[in-house]
């Protein structure tokens, strides 16, 4: 139930924040925009008028044009100049669970692939490779019964149609659990 609720809340954020670029940025102009025109509204009389449109207008046109290209220009020093974004995406990476221990589905049927062609072409008297294709397995069916996975078959039989998505590198009660909890997932 708790999970239920942090994961349903944390969608609703994310939601949140997908649109939260765009509007801070009309926030941003808007808002500076408001702030500086007493600054600078004495310049501009409101009787005068440039193709039949109020100096006032053009003004706070400009000034918030200003304002946009000014945080287009902190964007760019951001980006290009000083390249923050990079150890930005390299804490990500970190935090990230698929880059250090989670396979999703359609990844691991291409690491079970690849494990099982591995062990069909090793000596059976290899155990170093026996050794790494039995740890793959037991991380892909490890994998198989995260949420992930449930969410990725659902999809496979609700969303694609397919009857029997076959998995053949999991066991067979990896398998039912993952049906059963493929059932239970609320696809979006």
């Amino acid at each position: 139930m708790k999970k239920d609720f942090k994961k349903g809340f944390m969608r609703q954020y994310w939601r949140i924040q997908q649109s939260q670029t765009l509007i801070s940025t009309v926030f941003w102009i808007t808002t500076l925009t408001l702030l500086i025109w007493p600054n600078v509204s004495w310049r501009f009389q409101s009787n005068e008028e440039l193709l039949s449109i109020p100096m006032t207008y053009w003004a706070l046109s400009a000034i918030a044009t200003s304002v946009l290209l000014l945080v287009i220009i902190l964007g760019w020093t951001y980006d290009v100049a000083l390249g923050l974004w990079r150890e930005h995406l390299t804490v990500v990476q970190e935090r990230n669970p698929f880059t250090t221990y989670k396979v999703n589905a359609p990844w691991g049927i291409l690491l079970a692939q690849t494990n099982t062609i591995l062990r069909k072409l090793s000596d059976e008297d290899d155990e170093d490779i026996i050794r790494h294709c039995d740890f793959i397995d037991r991380w892909l069916d490890w994998n198989a019964n995260q949420e992930i996975w449930a969410r990725t078959m659902s999809s496979w039989k609700q969303i694609m149609g397919d009857e029997d998505p076959y998995l053949f590198h999991i066991s067979e009660e990896t398998r039912a659990n993952l049906e059963e909890a493929a059932k239970n997932i609320q696809d979006f």
